[in-house]
């Protein structure tokens, strides 16, 4: 099974930029869907976007949409996630996960998900 590793959380503020990575471990992300997902105090987890790795067909949540985008280098068998024009309701601890159930249709769906990363804070402050 894949083993998911995040990092490059951290403190910035509004309007400014952060670069999440999600590195695989065991196995590579070849026969992946690999998703990010945020949870916020007292909140569900909530779906932030997905991409297919063989196709790179990707799929985002409307409220980061044009602000956010996420990649794949195959090369280092990483998964990233751009942030751009960050919010102070982006703070979150960002997951990193992968369904293993490629031809599945995109669309954000949480229970998906096989594998979960340990989390990395983003604190967006105004």
């Amino acid at each position: 099974q894949v083993q998911l590793v995040e990092s490059g959380g951290g403190l910035v503020q509004a309007g400014g930029s952060l670069r999440l990575s999600c590195a695989a471990s065991r196995r590579t992300f070849s026969t992946y869907i690999v998703g990010w997902f945020r949870q916020a105090p007292g909140k569900e987890r909530e779906f932030v976007a997905e991409i297919r790795w063989n196709s790179g067909n990707t799929y985002y949540a409307d409220s980061v949409k044009g602000r956010f985008t996420i990649s794949r280098d195959s090369a280092k068998n990483t998964v990233y996630l751009q942030m751009n024009s960050l919010k102070p309701e982006d703070t979150a601890v960002y997951y990193c996960a992968a369904d293993p159930r490629l031809s599945r249709g995109l669309g954000g769906d949480r229970e998906s998900y096989d594998y979960w990363g340990q989390g990395t804070q983003v604190t967006v402050s105004s």
